[in-house]
């Protein structure tokens, strides 16, 4: 059984913390990434929204995901992180509530990508990016580092696209 099978089905709540899950997004490619407002990772949401902008009509739909588990460095309320996304990045890619990523606490949508056999493995950091094919398999993953402009995450990208 992979291990992203019930992605979809996975609870989650938005940043304006309604219910919701990924099923709107079933047939898409996902690209998922644990977020952080305080992070010396945070100028990737301006890449985010690049990459959101260019390849969402094609398909592709970025998810972010704040967390707090890295050195408190996304202390804010889900109305502060969505109002300073907007004013700062100009995001407007699906942003959802905060979420544990790691410990015991972990959110189940996050448990799915990290036991994942092939691109699994524990997150380090903020801004770790996990890409899911339309049929909601993890089909890469990229370290908290690896810019979301990044000529390798492109590629992965168009190539789920195509």
């Amino acid at each position: 059984m992979p291990a992203t099978q019930d992605i979809y089905q996975v609870e989650l709540r938005d940043i304006a913390d309604e219910p919701t899950s990924l099923a709107a997004h079933s047939g898409k490619v996902l690209l998922l990434v644990n977020v952080a407002s305080e992070c010396g990772f945070t100028s990737h949401y301006e890449g985010l929204q690049e990459l959101h902008e260019r390849f969402h009509e094609r398909g592709l739909v970025v998810c972010g995901f704040p967390s707090n588990d890295f050195g408190g460095q996304e202390p804010g309320a889900e109305a502060e992180i969505q109002q300073f996304c907007k004013l700062n990045f100009g995001v407007t890619f699906p942003m959802f509530a905060k979420v544990r990523v790691r410990g015991a606490e972990m959110h189940p949508l996050f448990r799915l990508l990290v036991d994942h056999p092939k691109h699994g493995g524990k997150l380090k950091w903020n801004f770790s990016k996990f890409l899911i094919d339309r049929q909601g398999e993890v089909a890469n993953r990229f370290a908290p580092f690896t810019k979301p402009t990044a000529r390798r995450v492109v590629k992965a990208v168009e190539n789920l696209l195509c």
